[in-house]
């Protein structure tokens, strides 16, 4: 393709009939391959007693989140840090502490966050805020913080300002079952014959992990049916990218508004494409499957999807 044409194929994505996503299913394997245990991310126990979101489906499937969407937004932002990807957007860097520095793509509400109204760019991004609430222009924004409307962005704690994602990814695991695991813990000596303590307080305590000498690591303590990670039927990461979301998003006027959406969906492209690292967590290194072709579908508004 000429540059021409590469210009108006990527233009007819953000016209307002284009077609409403893209979107790329990718079935994903551990490195220890199929069938390979593995650990998805652990939240407070609920009613089922389980530390994993884990969901039943009608048919009794078991499907597992294995990295959710505001989880993987916050893994592919960083990206823009890289020499590779830099110079496409503002770098912002907030000191704090004995001159610890952290990239407004490591905080977690981006231009939003709390750390951001903390510094002197907080009047700043408020007037951004308030310009899209009362105009609808993003422009503002999109030159201060861009990758806060590529991976959504939404103000809670002052204006209320909110953009939805142009970039969403979600890694599920389907048809899973929870293992669990056993350990135990050895102290390298016997320190009640060392007259730390005496044999009656370990006879006490041992075998108790919240006693006083078990959270030292004096005594022996066991842990046992600790979760133990899962085993699934497939693994399966979805990316979209939403090109109805991209096509609401205004500027001053309609060639500035052509540019800020042409800018985005850029951005948008490269967030969605860019190889991640796999290791998500301890004991959940995931790959591309190599032998599962994957591929870009466009899906257009009457429901039909093309490469």
């Amino acid at each position: 393709m000429t540059t021409e044409d590469l210009t108006k194929f990527f233009d007819s994505w953000v016209e307002p009939n284009g077609p409403v996503a893209l979107h790329l299913k990718q079935k994903l394997l551990p490195v220890e391959g199929e069938g390979g245990v593995i650990f998805p991310p652990t939240y407070a126990m609920g009613e089922n007693k389980s530390p994993y979101n884990i969901d039943t489906l009608s048919d009794g499937t078991k499907v597992a989140t294995i990295d959710s969407v505001g989880s993987q937004a916050n893994r592919m932002e960083p990206m823009f840090k890289l020499s590779d990807y830099a110079a496409l957007v503002p770098q912002i860097e907030i000191e704090y502490g004995d001159s610890r520095k952290v990239s407004i793509f490591e905080v977690g509400h981006r231009l939003g966050d709390a750390l951001i109204r903390s510094t002197n760019l907080k009047d700043e991004a408020q007037q951004a805020f308030k310009t899209l609430l009362e105009t609808g222009n993003a422009q503002t924004i999109a030159k201060l913080a861009p990758t806060s409307l590529v991976f959504g962005v939404w103000d809670s704690r002052d204006t209320q300002a909110k953009l939805p994602r142009l970039v969403q990814s979600v890694i599920r695991a389907w048809g899973v079952d929870e293992l669990t695991r056993s350990a135990q813990y050895n102290p390298p000596s016997d320190y009640s014959a060392n007259d730390v303590f005496s044999d009656e307080e370990k006879a006490k305590q041992e075998g108790d992990p919240k006693s006083p000498l078990a959270k030292r690591g004096f005594v022996h303590v066991p842990s046992t049916n600790a979760p133990g990670g899962v085993i699934s039927d497939r693994i399966e990461q979805d990316i979209t990218v939403n090109l109805v979301a991209l096509r609401r998003i205004q500027a001053g006027s309609e060639q500035e508004t052509k540019k800020l959406r042409r800018y985005l969906l850029g951005l948008s492209l490269v967030a969605a494409t860019a190889p991640l690292d796999g290791f998500l967590r301890q004991g959940c290194l995931l790959t591309p499957a190599p032998d599962v072709p994957s591929s870009w579908k466009l899906v257009k508004r009457n429901g039909q999807r093309e490469e």
